[in-house]
């Protein structure tokens, strides 16, 4: 029984886990042997903590002491709930041993994966909130291995996507987010080095890429689209480190391979399949091949393209619109990227340069920019030898909006024309000269002069197709906005006959206040319709004043809208207002009587010393005078009385559905139908020309609305208009030497492989015997014969006549 308790005891001493599930059934009798295990825990910490300053053990006595001490901390985290009283202190401790705030170093190595994963468990048994554990997690980003880097990544994504998964967790994300902006804001101070010349390569992100890449992946995941996740990335776009810079510009830009540490893992990543393919070859090649192998390098071969075209063609580039709209002061944010732009232009490389141009380019034309210094600094790269001169060009088209100044762009359409539009260059450059200048004045027709637009218009003539499409849009645009800066027989029909009015106003003019909602009659009588069916036939009276009913859809036609009504604002129809029991008059009557005595004042002067005779004719004349121009007076006033009548009431006919509803958006996409449909029917019925055109832009303006955001901003594409067929690329080529090898067998010839039951190839015999003539007298056998001497024949006739006796016994 001793042996037994005292086998007991050691097994308890040494057997930790055995001790831990002890513990978790009963704490209260296992108190003391866990109370021995955290004294011994307590001085391996300061162990620990003395190693880490003086350095004087060995190897072998640290990994012993590291290994037991990792343990210890297991067994602590794992039985802390039951003793919360004894292990208060257990979080600060281990936030100490990674962050060293407890007057020693931090841990390394596995201890410190450990010390990582019993915090995470904390956080999982509620012993520590995410925010104690994100606190301590954030900082330890940049300096840990890539293994334990991934770990913490994925600790710290899944808890705020977890706590913000029901409802948003603002506390937790506010003090997250102030965490983000200081690791931003830490490296703001120091010097920019720049990405080209001595300063390549020598500079690393640091935290603040790390921030960077965490909100870009809550961002990516839904958790977070505020406005303050926005600030944090938009205040390292301005951060001295040019990887931290290109991870902010790429996230606006909405690039996927934004990371340059994403980037350089998957070139890591292709460099490894091709020497994985390499190395199947050559196994092919020394030892035994089969279909197996052939499988598997044909499998290898197109996984290696694959992830060759993906990483060249650089997917995702899609732009962050939702961001670019939450910029708070998106001016000042555009000064200083151009500020930005303008100062580093000789440290920073051509590629990061254009990442600036695109953002700038984007910002401005979304939130309708006016920075001028970036169209003077950008004539400079406005040459056909430039080098990404493409996407320059839409940077440049990005950034002009109907409030820019055609001043500022006259020079660069100027530019434009001198350097990509004459007989010196190729077609292409044409092409996309013509087409940059066609995109700049789609924005801004105004920048245009009329005899460089006579010039370019003439290149509609050139024999080479992507030349004379450029020149054409260039010269139906100017139809469609400004016809008069064309010559008369270049105009069109439709310009000359004034039936466009869709033409740009000029710079600084406005449009005019809308005065109704175009189409509103055919909505409401679709409405009428409605009603009627409802009704079961029976229509409403004609001209009746009765209110519109409320339609119970209308709480449908406002969802995703987040429009909040007050309850102040809430009336459930119109209020009569009395004005008293007399009715409110208003005359002219007493500046008629005015008149009339000024003009009996006047008479009388001059007609003083007549007789009473004369002055009863007078007042006779003066009564029929006044009678005459009171019945005036009144027929006036009847007719501006019916014309005022005639007008309300055909206000009245026209808004009525708009004083009566409040139109959803809904309603608007169905008004919009409605007019699409009217006008389809019209055009059908012989409406005329006016009414296809009226069809067409209807059927524009729905594509563009109906269009995706990406389509707001240019491409390279649509700067270099339709070419000829380009040369395929070489994953191209190999494509279709893929598709041409489908549905057949292995490489060689069929011939004989069919035709036999064995498959097997042509025999000597029989390709000799279907060898050509020629080539047969000219063999070696033939000549062997015609040399032979004399009694190489008898020899071999002797020999052929012996045979032939053997074969017939």
């Amino acid at each position: 029984m001793v042996k037994s308790r005292a086998s007991r005891g050691i097994l308890l001493t040494s057997n930790l886990p055995q001790l831990q599930n002890l513990i978790k059934r009963d704490p209260e009798g296992y108190k003391e042997e866990f109370l021995t295990q955290y004294n011994h825990y307590l001085s391996l910490l300061k162990l620990q903590q003395v190693s880490s300053v003086t350095s004087t053990s060995t190897s072998s006595t640290t990994d012993k002491s590291n290994e037991l001490f990792g343990d210890l901390i297991t067994f602590i985290s794992q039985v802390a709930q039951c003793y919360p009283t004894e292990t208060k202190e257990l979080p600060s401790q281990l936030k100490g041993l990674l962050l060293g705030t407890e007057g020693g170093q931090t841990v390394k190595g596995d201890l410190r994966r450990t010390v990582v994963k019993n915090l995470v468990m904390l956080r999982n048994k509620e012993i520590i909130d995410s925010i104690e554990l994100l606190q301590i997690l954030l900082p330890l980003l940049p300096q840990v291995p890539s293994a334990l880097r991934g770990v913490i990544r994925h600790t710290i994504l899944t808890d705020i996507k977890t706590s913000n998964q029901k409802t948003k967790n603002h506390r937790l994300n506010r003090v997250v987010q102030g965490l983000l902006f200081g690791m931003v804001e830490s490296g703001l101070g120091a010097e920019v080095v720049g990405d080209k010349g001595k300063g390549k390569g020598k500079e690393r992100g640091g935290e603040a890429m790390w921030a960077v890449m965490m909100v870009k992946e809550l961002w990516k995941k839904g958790v977070w689209n505020d406005a303050k996740t926005v600030s944090i990335v938009a205040l390292a776009a301005f951060h001295p480190n040019t990887k931290v810079q290109s991870a902010a510009l790429h996230f606006f830009l909405g690039s996927d391979n934004e990371d340059a540490e994403d980037t350089d893992s998957d070139e890591e990543e292709i460099r490894e399949a091709r020497r994985g393919v390499k190395k199947m070859e050559h196994r092919m090649e020394v030892g035994k091949s089969g279909r197996k192998k052939d499988r598997m390098l044909a499998q290898m071969k197109r996984e290696t393209n694959k992830k060759r075209a993906k990483h060249a063609a650089g997917l995702g580039n899609t732009p962050n619109f939702p961001a670019l709209e939450l910029l708070h002061d998106p001016q000042t944010f555009g000064e200083k990227l151009y500020d930005n732009l303008h100062k580093h232009d000789k440290i920073y490389s051509l590629d990061h340069k254009i990442l600036i141009m695109q953002l700038l380019s984007r910002v401005m034309g979304t939130h309708k920019l006016c920075v001028l210094g970036f169209y003077s600094y950008i004539i400079k790269y406005l040459t056909y030898h430039q080098l990404q001169v493409t996407l320059i060009l839409v940077s440049l088209a990005q950034s002009v909006h109907e409030l820019t100044p055609p001043d500022v762009l006259t020079p660069v359409i100027r530019k434009l024309a001198q350097e990509f539009v004459h007989p010196g260059v190729g077609a292409e450059v044409i092409a996309a000269g013509l087409n940059a200048i066609r995109e700049v004045c789609r924005r801004q027709p105004w920048c245009m002069e009329e005899d460089l637009l006579s010039d370019l218009i003439e290149y509609r003539k050139s024999k080479d197709k992507g030349v004379v499409t450029a020149s054409r849009g260039l010269l139906q645009l100017f139809r469609e906005v400004n016809p008069g800066m064309l010559k008369r027989r270049e105009r069109g029909k439709a310009a000359s006959m004034g039936l466009i009015g869709n033409q740009v106003l000029a710079y600084g003019h406005s449009k005019d206040a809308a005065e109704g909602i175009e189409g509103l009659e055919l909505l409401e009588e679709h409405f009428a319709q409605m009603r009627k069916g409802a009704n079961g036939g029976v229509s409403d009276e004609e001209g009746s004043d009765v209110e519109m009913a409320v339609d119970e859809d209308d709480e449908q036609g406002w969802e995703n809208w987040d429009v909040e009504s007050e309850s102040g604002s809430e009336s459930s129809g119109w209020e009569d207002v009395s004005s008293g029991d007399e009715d409110l008059e208003i005359s002219d009557s007493d500046d008629e009587d005015d008149r009339k005595r000024d003009r009996k004042e006047k008479k009388l002067k001059k007609k003083g010393k007549n007789t009473k005779k004369d002055d009863s004719e007078d007042e006779d004349e003066d009564a029929k005078m006044d009678d005459e121009e009171d019945d005036e007076m009144d027929d006036a006033k009847s007719t501006v009385s019916a014309a005022t009548t005639a007008i309300s009431q055909d206000t009245k006919k026209l808004s009525l559905l708009a004083q009566q509803k409040i139109l959803t958006p809904a309603d608007f996409a169905l008004l919009n139908e409605l007019r699409l449909k009217a006008a389809k029917s019209l055009a059908e019925s012989g409406g005329g020309s006016g009414a296809k055109r009226k069809l067409a832009a209807l059927e524009a303006s729905k594509r563009h609305v109906d269009a995706d955001e990406s389509e707001r901003f240019l491409t390279e594409a649509e700067i270099l208009g339709p070419r000829k067929k380009v040369k395929a690329t070489w994953e191209e080529r190999m494509e279709l030497v893929q598709k041409g090898r489908e549905g057949r067998e292995k490489f060689g010839s069929l011939k004989g492989k069919k035709k036999k039951e064995t498959p097997s190839s042509s025999t000597n015999r029989e390709k000799a015997r279907n060898k050509p003539i020629m080539m047969a007298l000219h063999s070696n056998k033939v000549m062997q014969k015609k040399k032979a001497s004399l009694r190489d024949k008898q020899i071999k006739l002797r020999a052929a006549i012996d045979k032939q006796k053997k074969l017939k016994h």
